[in-house]
């Protein structure tokens, strides 16, 4: 049991750079609240719903995080800060670790009938502050949502994503050869999704004329080559 909770302590501080000591990892609302769900998810599990209720409303009283009993919660999962809301069919893998202010949210059926109503998240998965996870989305392993994002559809392995609604974007490999990345999304202009998209297109534009260039000097037409160079210029200016 004591090596367990050490582990776990280590864990947290691996992905939190403010704390001195274990014993100050103790006073993280974020641990209290794991603590208060492997109560009240075993008083749940024997169908003692009211106590498990009782349970969760305390914790949320003295942490700010509401998780459901019904909620399942792998190994070393860690919320920094707080003021999260976790559904009762959420299912969160191991080494997981939510940011404040995430909600991982259910959505009403379509034909009315109760079932898995929120999102699956795989083992290793950041979820940045703000951000909504909706419905019963499958979030694969090792992926990261940006902060405010919204996602509600499946997130496939490793991808990070950004926006409303949440949209899949490129990042340098560089950044998953490290073993965990803050906030679950590099801070730097290199990374927004609309200055990629402009690349690809400036890059696939060249790549077009470039062809053409090629096809004109296979015809033998050197004029027209020149105005194909000329074009190609005028594009990159």
């Amino acid at each position: 049991m004591l090596g367990n909770l050490v582990a776990y302590l280590d864990s947290v501080k691996a992905r939190d750079p403010a704390p001195r000591s274990r014993a100050e990892i103790l006073l993280y609302p974020g641990v209290w609240s794991l603590a208060f769900h492997r109560v009240a998810h075993r008083l749940y599990g024997a169908r003692l719903f009211f106590l498990a209720r009782a349970v969760n409303h305390l914790s949320r009283f003295l942490t700010g995080n509401d998780i459901h009993p019904g909620a399942t919660i792998g190994r070393r999962f860690f919320i920094d800060h707080g003021f999260t809301v976790i559904g009762e069919t959420a299912e969160i893998g191991d080494d997981v670790t939510l940011y404040q202010n995430v909600t991982l949210g259910g959505t009403d059926p379509a034909n009315g009938i109760a079932g898995k109503r929120h999102p699956t998240l795989g083992d290793g998965v950041i979820v940045g502050s703000g951000a909504q996870v909706l419905g019963p989305v499958q979030v694969g392993a090792r992926a990261r949502v940006g902060a405010n994002a919204v996602v509600t559809k499946d997130v496939p392995e490793g991808a990070t994503m950004v926006g409303i609604p949440a949209r899949q974007m490129l990042v340098d490999v560089t950044a998953y050869q490290r073993e965990f990345v803050p906030y679950g999304t590099p801070c730097t202009d290199c990374f927004d999704p609309e200055k990629q998209k402009l690349e690809m297109l400036q890059c696939e534009v060249e790549q077009l004329q470039k062809r053409l260039a090629e096809l004109m000097a296979e015809q033998g037409k050197p004029d027209l080559v020149d105005q194909a160079a000329l074009f190609k210029e005028r594009g990159r200016a």
